[in-house]
Protein backbone atom coordinates (compact mmCIF):
# COMPACT_ATOMS: atom_id res chain seq x y z
CA UNK A 1 0.00 0.00 0.00
CA UNK A 2 0.93 3.54 -0.15
CA UNK A 3 2.38 5.34 2.42
CA UNK A 4 -0.19 7.68 4.15
CA UNK A 5 -0.84 9.12 7.84
CA UNK A 6 -3.91 7.19 7.78
CA UNK A 7 -2.36 3.86 8.77
CA UNK A 8 0.45 2.41 9.78
CA UNK A 9 1.83 -0.84 6.47
CA UNK A 10 5.29 -1.12 7.19
CA UNK A 11 8.41 -0.78 9.42
CA UNK A 12 10.20 0.45 6.80
CA UNK A 13 12.72 3.52 7.36
CA UNK A 14 11.25 6.00 10.07
CA UNK A 15 8.34 4.66 10.07
CA UNK A 16 9.65 1.71 12.32
CA UNK A 17 9.13 3.14 15.40
CA UNK A 18 5.55 4.21 14.99
CA UNK A 19 4.90 0.51 13.98
CA UNK A 20 6.33 -1.43 16.57
CA UNK A 21 4.04 1.25 18.72
CA UNK A 22 0.98 -0.44 17.66
CA UNK A 23 2.93 -3.93 17.89
CA UNK A 24 2.89 -3.05 21.40
CA UNK A 25 -0.42 -2.30 21.56
CA UNK A 26 -1.48 -5.55 20.43
CA UNK A 27 0.80 -6.83 22.45
CA UNK A 28 -1.12 -5.72 25.15
CA UNK A 29 -4.06 -6.68 23.69
CA UNK A 30 -3.03 -10.25 23.89
CA UNK A 31 -2.23 -9.78 27.37
CA UNK A 32 -5.57 -8.53 28.45
CA UNK A 33 -8.57 -9.30 26.38
CA UNK A 34 -10.56 -12.86 27.20
CA UNK A 35 -10.70 -15.75 25.22
CA UNK A 36 -12.88 -16.19 22.31
CA UNK A 37 -14.14 -14.21 18.85
CA UNK A 38 -12.47 -11.01 18.45
CA UNK A 39 -13.54 -8.27 16.55
CA UNK A 40 -10.51 -5.78 15.52
CA UNK A 41 -11.81 -3.07 14.04
CA UNK A 42 -9.87 0.23 12.03
CA UNK A 43 -7.83 -3.35 11.56
CA UNK A 44 -6.08 -2.09 8.52
CA UNK A 45 -3.60 -3.99 6.96
CA UNK A 46 -3.50 -6.50 9.97
CA UNK A 47 0.08 -6.33 10.54
CA UNK A 48 -0.45 -8.27 14.26
CA UNK A 49 -3.13 -10.05 14.38
CA UNK A 50 -1.12 -13.09 15.11
CA UNK A 51 -0.20 -11.77 18.62
CA UNK A 52 -4.25 -12.24 19.26
CA UNK A 53 -3.82 -15.94 18.83
CA UNK A 54 -5.13 -18.63 19.55
CA UNK A 55 -8.81 -16.10 19.50
CA UNK A 56 -10.36 -16.54 16.41
CA UNK A 57 -10.26 -12.75 14.97
CA UNK A 58 -11.86 -11.07 12.36
CA UNK A 59 -10.73 -7.77 10.79
CA UNK A 60 -12.92 -4.44 10.00
CA UNK A 61 -11.93 -1.91 8.09
CA UNK A 62 -13.25 0.69 5.47
CA UNK A 63 -10.29 0.24 2.68
CA UNK A 64 -10.47 -3.37 0.90
CA UNK A 65 -7.05 -2.58 -0.01
CA UNK A 66 -5.53 -3.05 3.27
CA UNK A 67 -7.89 -6.42 3.87
CA UNK A 68 -6.44 -8.03 0.75
CA UNK A 69 -4.62 -11.12 1.54
CA UNK A 70 -5.34 -11.07 5.51
CA UNK A 71 -4.80 -15.20 7.16
CA UNK A 72 -7.96 -14.86 8.71
CA UNK A 73 -11.69 -13.30 7.59
CA UNK A 74 -12.11 -10.01 6.83
CA UNK A 75 -15.18 -7.40 6.20
CA UNK A 76 -15.63 -4.24 4.55
CA UNK A 77 -17.19 -1.88 6.97
CA UNK A 78 -17.84 0.79 9.06
CA UNK A 79 -17.30 0.56 12.59
CA UNK A 80 -20.15 3.10 12.98
CA UNK A 81 -22.64 0.25 11.30
CA UNK A 82 -21.09 -3.06 11.86
CA UNK A 83 -22.85 -5.91 9.70
CA UNK A 84 -23.02 -8.66 12.98
CA UNK A 85 -25.19 -9.62 15.14
CA UNK A 86 -25.49 -8.20 18.91
CA UNK A 87 -23.70 -10.47 21.36
CA UNK A 88 -21.03 -12.30 17.87
CA UNK A 89 -18.07 -10.86 19.99
CA UNK A 90 -16.27 -11.53 23.26
CA UNK A 91 -13.95 -8.38 22.39
CA UNK A 92 -13.70 -5.73 20.25
CA UNK A 93 -10.08 -4.27 19.61
CA UNK A 94 -9.62 -0.94 18.05
CA UNK A 95 -6.11 0.13 17.76
CA UNK A 96 -5.64 3.77 16.61
CA UNK A 97 -8.43 4.09 14.82
CA UNK A 98 -11.71 5.05 16.95
CA UNK A 99 -9.59 9.01 16.64
CA UNK A 100 -10.60 8.83 12.88
CA UNK A 101 -14.36 8.72 13.18
CA UNK A 102 -16.07 12.33 13.37
CA UNK A 103 -18.98 10.65 15.79
CA UNK A 104 -17.00 8.35 18.44
CA UNK A 105 -20.11 7.47 20.12
CA UNK A 106 -21.93 5.91 17.34
CA UNK A 107 -18.56 3.22 16.97
CA UNK A 108 -18.78 2.88 20.48
CA UNK A 109 -22.43 2.05 20.53
CA UNK A 110 -21.99 -0.53 17.70
CA UNK A 111 -19.11 -2.04 19.47
CA UNK A 112 -21.29 -2.38 22.66
CA UNK A 113 -24.04 -4.21 21.07
CA UNK A 114 -21.80 -6.66 19.34
CA UNK A 115 -20.14 -8.02 22.41
CA UNK A 116 -21.30 -11.17 24.31
CA UNK A 117 -23.42 -9.63 28.18
CA UNK A 118 -19.71 -8.92 30.36
CA UNK A 119 -17.56 -8.82 27.31
CA UNK A 120 -14.46 -6.51 27.04
CA UNK A 121 -13.54 -3.51 24.41
CA UNK A 122 -10.03 -2.30 24.41
CA UNK A 123 -9.30 1.27 22.87
CA UNK A 124 -5.25 2.20 21.95
CA UNK A 125 -5.42 6.09 20.86
CA UNK A 126 -2.95 9.01 20.94
CA UNK A 127 -3.06 11.30 24.02
CA UNK A 128 -3.20 14.68 23.10
CA UNK A 129 -0.89 15.96 25.39
CA UNK A 130 1.91 14.34 24.21
CA UNK A 131 1.62 14.04 20.54
CA UNK A 132 0.77 16.86 18.02
CA UNK A 133 -0.07 19.80 20.52
CA UNK A 134 -2.34 19.70 23.27
CA UNK A 135 -4.69 22.87 21.77
CA UNK A 136 -4.96 21.52 18.34
CA UNK A 137 -5.86 18.37 16.21
CA UNK A 138 -2.62 18.71 13.52
CA UNK A 139 -2.82 15.01 12.29
CA UNK A 140 -5.72 15.59 9.23
CA UNK A 141 -6.70 12.13 9.67
CA UNK A 142 -8.00 12.66 13.29
CA UNK A 143 -11.42 14.06 13.88
CA UNK A 144 -10.50 14.24 17.67
CA UNK A 145 -8.42 14.06 20.20
CA UNK A 146 -8.24 13.03 23.87
CA UNK A 147 -6.46 13.37 27.51
CA UNK A 148 -6.91 10.61 29.88
CA UNK A 149 -9.75 12.23 31.22
CA UNK A 150 -11.84 13.14 28.77
CA UNK A 151 -11.59 9.45 26.70
CA UNK A 152 -12.78 8.16 30.13
CA UNK A 153 -15.75 10.05 30.42
CA UNK A 154 -16.06 9.36 26.68
CA UNK A 155 -16.54 6.06 27.25
CA UNK A 156 -18.37 5.60 30.40
CA UNK A 157 -21.15 6.89 28.80
CA UNK A 158 -21.41 3.18 26.43
CA UNK A 159 -19.58 1.17 29.24
CA UNK A 160 -20.20 0.75 32.59
CA UNK A 161 -16.49 -0.18 33.64
CA UNK A 162 -13.78 1.81 32.23
CA UNK A 163 -10.11 1.53 33.34
CA UNK A 164 -7.37 3.82 31.74
CA UNK A 165 -3.80 3.27 31.54
CA UNK A 166 -0.93 4.37 29.78
CA UNK A 167 1.70 3.31 26.83
CA UNK A 168 4.86 4.60 27.77
CA UNK A 169 8.18 4.90 25.48
CA UNK A 170 11.69 3.73 26.33
CA UNK A 171 14.48 7.69 26.04
CA UNK A 172 15.42 6.12 22.98
CA UNK A 173 12.14 6.60 21.55
CA UNK A 174 10.92 9.67 23.42
CA UNK A 175 14.64 11.32 21.81
CA UNK A 176 13.34 10.34 18.22
CA UNK A 177 9.26 12.31 19.82
CA UNK A 178 11.48 14.84 20.65
CA UNK A 179 13.29 15.30 16.96
CA UNK A 180 9.81 14.75 15.41
CA UNK A 181 8.20 17.53 17.67
CA UNK A 182 10.81 20.30 17.12
CA UNK A 183 10.66 19.64 13.23
CA UNK A 184 6.98 19.74 13.86
CA UNK A 185 7.18 23.47 15.96
CA UNK A 186 9.47 25.05 13.30
CA UNK A 187 6.64 24.21 10.36
CA UNK A 188 3.84 25.36 12.57
CA UNK A 189 5.62 28.75 13.20
CA UNK A 190 5.82 29.88 9.98
CA UNK A 191 1.57 29.99 10.13
CA UNK A 192 1.26 31.83 13.68
CA UNK A 193 -2.35 33.01 12.51
CA UNK A 194 -2.87 29.11 12.11
CA UNK A 195 -4.48 29.62 8.36
CA UNK A 196 -4.15 26.26 8.00
CA UNK A 197 -7.40 25.42 9.79
CA UNK A 198 -8.92 27.03 6.73
CA UNK A 199 -7.30 24.58 4.14
CA UNK A 200 -9.89 21.48 3.30
CA UNK A 201 -9.38 18.25 4.51
CA UNK A 202 -8.42 16.09 2.22
CA UNK A 203 -5.77 18.76 0.92
CA UNK A 204 -4.13 18.69 4.12
CA UNK A 205 -4.09 14.65 4.68
CA UNK A 206 -1.95 14.88 1.40
CA UNK A 207 0.93 17.49 2.41
CA UNK A 208 0.55 15.46 5.66
CA UNK A 209 1.67 12.42 3.18
CA UNK A 210 4.22 14.46 1.82
CA UNK A 211 5.95 15.57 4.41
CA UNK A 212 6.03 12.00 6.10
CA UNK A 213 7.47 10.65 3.62
CA UNK A 214 10.44 13.43 3.49
CA UNK A 215 10.64 13.02 7.15
CA UNK A 216 10.19 9.26 7.27
CA UNK A 217 11.35 7.49 4.11
CA UNK A 218 15.42 7.56 4.74
CA UNK A 219 17.12 4.88 6.67
CA UNK A 220 17.67 6.26 10.18
CA UNK A 221 19.84 3.50 12.80
CA UNK A 222 18.25 5.24 15.24
CA UNK A 223 14.72 4.51 14.11
CA UNK A 224 15.67 1.28 12.84
CA UNK A 225 16.28 0.42 16.39
CA UNK A 226 13.20 0.77 18.58
CA UNK A 227 11.49 -2.51 19.07
CA UNK A 228 8.41 -3.58 20.47
CA UNK A 229 10.17 -3.80 24.03
CA UNK A 230 10.70 -0.10 23.96
CA UNK A 231 7.30 0.41 24.98
CA UNK A 232 5.55 -0.56 28.20
CA UNK A 233 1.68 0.03 29.63
CA UNK A 234 1.01 1.47 33.08
CA UNK A 235 -1.06 3.17 35.47
CA UNK A 236 0.71 6.43 34.97
CA UNK A 237 1.07 9.33 34.88
CA UNK A 238 -0.86 9.31 32.57
CA UNK A 239 -0.79 12.89 31.08
CA UNK A 240 3.25 12.26 29.93
CA UNK A 241 1.64 8.79 28.25
CA UNK A 242 2.39 8.49 24.72
CA UNK A 243 -1.38 6.57 24.08
CA UNK A 244 -3.93 5.42 26.22
CA UNK A 245 -5.32 2.45 26.60
CA UNK A 246 -8.62 1.62 27.79
CA UNK A 247 -9.86 -1.50 28.80
CA UNK A 248 -13.94 -1.31 29.22
CA UNK A 249 -16.55 -4.08 29.87
CA UNK A 250 -20.21 -4.15 29.66
CA UNK A 251 -22.77 -5.30 31.24
CA UNK A 252 -24.30 -8.52 31.84
CA UNK A 253 -27.45 -8.50 29.89
CA UNK A 254 -31.06 -9.21 31.41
Amino acid sequence: MSTTGERVSSARGGFNPTFQRHVAAYREAARVLPGGPLLDVGAGVGHSHALLAPRPTTGVDLDPDALAGQARPTVVADMRALPFPSGAFASVLAVHSIEHVPDPRRALAEAARVLHPGGTALYVTPNRLTFGRPDEVIDPYHHVEWDAGQLRALLARTFPHVEVRGLFGSPRYLALVGRERRTMDRALALDPLRLRRAVPRLARQRLYDAALRHARTADDPGAAAIEPGDFHVADGPLDAALDLVAVCRTGARR
